[in-house]
């Protein structure tokens, strides 16, 4: 049932409040409902947890639902998003009721006194209004998966060095079935239990670092394992261990061993169909941001737009650490259409200029530019932008700058709401 202009108006009032008590309206949520559902914490990140990271991402999902409430569709890339990553999780539409009575709970709990009946029954049909924009989407994002409609084992046919800390993980499904094909820069969930923590399942999304094809019978990810100090199963618990699936794929699964995955999902991908075939494509990545650009470079190729013009930019930090350099720079050499550039932060006495590296310290995109690698007189040209966050707001704000359209620019973004 729609809202009625007083309960938009109510919620939108609340914005200000949220905005102000959302952490620890958001933390006693998650709180009260993971005490109430512990079946719900295989769907949650336990560092994420630990670090209030769910709780500050929900919050500001809250307070934007509230502050443009009676402007929905400026949201709509956000929901999106969060979509694609409940689709991949397979979030089903019995767990919304859950979420719904947990979070107006909190608003009461925390707000006291001052969550009237007005304003409750305000955030109640808000909540239902947001909890349908999200099943009905996710209802179509599980329509399109066919018959891939719950967690599959795959097992790990391969593993191969790419970096001193990246390793690529070869996956082919334990039934032998052909693979869905998938948008270039899409990503894959991979579950794993922890036994030590009586089979608590984490989660996590990796991009698939491989052109997509049809029919085909693997599937690939690029992971970076994370430099931890040594743990307790308390530590475990408590969620003050970071990258423990990552860490893992890299010292614990072997060839041979399963894991469970689900479809490809995402927003941030490449569509050659939706884009002019002489249109320019600028990838730009640092570290293991390089994964979805590699999918999305390769897929190019394959293309029968293979000849538009392409620049593969990367930012490492020296380079041992650079992900994919011999493919790219093969490519580079091989196709006219393609230009490199590797930026490489510290330099080492044996690392040679054009081998090595191109240019010496951080991504700088007016070196780019001089050389002609960001087409800017091109206004057809397109941007995918994969790396650390701040880094590609930054880089984003770089582009613009020179009169690139905000539009053109995409960031693979895993959190909540917008950058």
């Amino acid at each position: 049932m729609a809202l009625t202009a007083q309960q938009i108006a109510t919620v939108k009032s609340t914005a200000p409040v949220v905005k102000q008590y959302g952490k620890t309206i958001t933390t006693t949520f998650y709180k009260n409902m993971l005490s109430a559902h512990p079946e719900l914490k295989n769907y949650f990140s336990l560092k994420n947890q630990q670090s209030g990271a769910q709780s500050a991402a929900l919050a500001n999902a809250v307070f934007a639902y509230a502050a443009y409430i009676d402007d929905l569709p400026k949201l709509s890339g956000a929901v999106e998003r969060i979509a694609q990553k409940h689709a991949s999780l397979f979030i089903k539409p019995d767990q919304y009721p859950i979420v719904g009575k947990y979070l107006v709970g909190a608003f009461a709990e925390v707000l006291g006194n001052a969550l009237t009946p007005e304003i409750a029954e305000a955030w109640i049909a808000a909540y239902g209004q947001l909890a349908d924009i999200f099943i009905q989407r996710e209802k179509q994002l599980y329509s399109d998966a066919g018959a891939w409609q719950g967690w599959r084992p795959f097992k790990i046919a391969a593993k191969e060095v790419e970096t001193d800390n990246i390793i690529s993980v070869y996956l082919e499904p334990v039934d032998g079935k052909p693979l869905p094909a998938f948008r270039p820069g899409q990503y894959v969930s991979l579950q794993i239990p922890l036994p030590e923590l009586d089979g608590l399942l984490q989660n996590r999304q990796f991009s698939l670092s491989v052109a997509p094809e049809e029919g085909m019978s693997q599937y690939r990810v690029s992971v970076k394992k994370e430099a931890i100090e040594p743990y307790t199963t308390e530590d475990l618990a408590e969620g003050r261990v970071s990258g423990i699936v990552c860490n893992r794929l890299h010292d614990r699964y072997q060839v041979g061993d399963v894991v469970n995955v689900s479809p490809p999902r995402g927003e941030f991908f490449f569509d050659d169909a939706a884009v002019s075939p002489t249109a320019p494509v600028v990838l730009l990545s640092a570290g293991v941001g390089a994964t979805p650009l590699m999918s999305i470079l390769d897929s190019i190729m394959k293309s029968s737009n293979a000849e538009r013009p392409v620049t593969w930019a990367h930012a490492a930090r020296h380079a041992h650490s650079v992900c994919f350099g011999k493919h790219i720079r093969d490519l580079a050499a091989s196709a006219r259409n393609v230009r490199s550039a590797l930026f490489v932060k510290n330099i080492k006495d044996v690392d040679e200029e054009g081998r090595h590296y191109d240019f010496a310290g951080s991504m700088d995109i007016d070196k780019l530019a001089e050389e002609g690698a960001l087409y800017l007189d091109d206004k057809t040209a397109e941007y995918y932008l994969c790396g650390p966050e701040e880094w590609m707001i930054k880089m984003r704000d770089e582009l613009t700058s020179k009169g690139v359209h905000v539009d053109k620019v995409h960031l693979e973004v895993f959190r909540t709401g917008d950058v």
